[in-house]
């Protein structure tokens, strides 16, 4: 016996608040590797405890609500846990949070969609063979709406793709004589290296490569590396000189092809499953116009640079009619906030 699908009419006013809460608190974790994911707690007196996860190898979300309601000395035996995605079944960095919440005595789950990944997916029927009541579709399209991108990654079997883009106020990178150190702020670099350090991999052309000996690593505001690290990667046929910072590091990933599909074939296949991708603006709009950015971070300066070097380029796109819709996202941030003078623009690519 499987999770017992139902609709909108079969759910409480109050469970249907329980769920609200629980997609709110998926909205609070990382996009990346895997999806966002939010669970609460509906204690027998209405009570709503919320979890969320925090990204790979951080608790489940389901895990960190039940954590929560233990520390609240919240009767689990009477309440009822509520997941967006479906709870999992296998072993990954985490244990399978079927077995957590059995070990929690939880008796009643609702979840609203059921999980896509089939590593993980199946989660409803073994709780539901444990003997637990197990109900699903409460808010689903909402579920769906919130990790489509995480789901058309995972279905097209390549990693999910995060683009970073640091320009003006008149969309430039650098200036006419190619100076670009610095556009954006240090505040705006310190959040910047953060989400190097939750990525698998950071990806630049042979371009950027060559004119700004980078390192591609994850740094703290004093230059000290941080704990977790990205796998450098080079997109592009040409060299690098072999004093190059990257070229001395034997982490680094020379992929050379100008083809976006077969770079992240070869990069799925050597385990990277978040891709970090910051430029230069020709890389940035083959993976654009690849159909492949789930993500964007851009970072706003409030400075006019003048004829510079656009922050994207070769979109080939010849009307507005045609222009790359992105959708504002407040996952994690605000849609729009503030690092220093800067200001910090999220989004979401349309499906």
């Amino acid at each position: 016996m499987g999770a017992q699908p139902g609709d909108a009419a079969e759910f409480t006013d109050l469970e249907s608040a329980a769920m609200v809460a629980a997609l709110g608190a998926a909205r609070e974790g990382f996009r990346g590797a895997n999806p966002l994911v939010g669970a609460a707690v509906l204690t027998a007196d209405g009570q709503i405890v919320t979890g969320h996860h925090g990204g790979a190898g951080t608790p489940h979300a389901e895990v960190d609500a039940i954590t929560t309601a233990h520390d609240l000395d919240i009767d689990l035996s009477t309440s009822t846990l509520f997941v967006t995605l479906e709870p999992c079944a296998h072993h990954g960095r985490t244990g399978p949070c079927t077995e957590a919440i059995i070990n929690a005595a939880i008796p009643s789950v609702v979840f609203a969609s059921p999980d896509p990944n089939p590593l993980a997916a199946g989660g409803g029927s073994i709780l539901a063979e444990a003997g637990l009541t197990v109900r699903s579709g409460l808010h689903e399209e909402d579920s769906r709406a919130l990790n489509a991108r995480w789901v058309r990654s995972m279905t097209e079997a390549r990693p999910f793709v995060t683009a970073k883009i640091a320009q003006s106020l008149d969309g430039a990178v650098a200036a006419s004589d190619g100076t670009s150190q610095w556009i954006t702020s240090a505040e705006s670099r310190v959040h910047a290296h953060e989400v190097r350090s939750r990525v698998d991999a950071i990806l630049v052309g042979t371009g950027t490569a060559l004119a700004d000996d980078p390192r591609l690593n994850a740094r703290n505001h004093d230059g000290i590396a941080l704990d977790d690290q990205p796998r450098p990667v080079v997109l592009g046929n040409s060299d690098l000189p072999v004093t190059s910072f990257l070229a001395l590091n034997p982490n680094t990933l020379h992929l050379p092809t100008h083809d976006v599909r077969e770079a992240l074939d070869q990069l799925h296949a050597a385990g990277v499953r978040h891709l970090l991708v910051e430029g230069g603006p020709t890389v940035l709009g083959a993976f654009f116009t690849a159909g492949v950015v789930d993500e964007v971070f851009c970072y706003q300066a409030p400075m006019l640079i003048g004829p510079g070097r656009s922050s994207v380029e070769g979109l080939d796109i010849g009307t507005l009619q045609d222009a790359l819709h992105l959708v504002p996202d407040d996952t994690e941030t605000p849609a729009v906030s503030r690092l220093g003078p800067d200001f910090l623009l999220h989004f979401a690519t349309g499906t």
